[in-house]
């Protein structure tokens, strides 16, 4: 390939500020940006074939099978086929959906190159989820309880995968405190390493 793209997942626990580095890193490497939470949303809001597939088993209170979400994933990335990479936000969340992934990729001779994980400390999210809390008027965001389980789910949920591309040498964590540009800064730093 004489053209190298770059693919990421990005990680960060929740009030990390994964969503504005994510922004931002697409805008400067031309990346497409793709969050299973939109996708579902655009193939259940146009009633697809995967997004009335996924709404039968939402309505059930079933949990969406992975070949559903990878399908959804194929087709956001078939059809963008002009972009420079693709930065997964917050997915692959299990090691099932991770090998998936890669396989999907490796159709197009691509490879994930690096996740980067955002590391923040408990008390400093449950601090800025706090003060969002508010102004967002999310009822959740008012809990601290609340606000710790989140985060020991996305432990719980995450580590696992972290560790799935660390054996490959490609996991890092980045510290996640500090201003916008800052925390841009040391993730644009890993970007360029690879």
């Amino acid at each position: 390939r004489a053209i190298h793209m770059i693919n990421l997942i990005l990680f960060g626990p929740p009030g990390s500020g994964k969503g504005t580095q994510a922004i931002k890193l697409v805008e400067k490497y031309n990346l497409l940006h793709i969050s299973t939470g939109d996708l579902f949303r655009y193939e259940m809001g146009n009633n697809t074939p995967l997004g009335l597939e996924a709404k039968s088993y939402i309505e059930k209170g079933q949990l969406v099978p992975d070949s559903v979400t990878i399908g959804m994933l194929k087709n956001k990335v078939d059809s963008n086929p002009d972009v420079s990479g693709y930065i997964f936000d917050g997915f692959p969340r299990t090691i099932n959906q991770a090998e998936a992934l890669d396989s999907l990729l490796a159709e197009k001779k691509l490879v994930i190159d690096k996740l980067l994980s955002l590391k923040v400390e408990d008390d400093e999210i449950v601090k800025r989820i706090l003060h969002r809390g508010k102004t967002s008027g999310r009822a959740d965001d008012n809990d601290a309880s609340i606000i710790q389980n989140r985060i020991n789910v996305y432990k719980q949920e995450t580590s696992p995968v972290f560790d799935y591309y660390a054996k490959a040498g490609k996991s890092v964590l980045v510290e996640g405190m500090g201003d916008i540009d800052e925390i841009f800064e040391r993730l644009n730093a890993e970007v360029h390493a690879i």
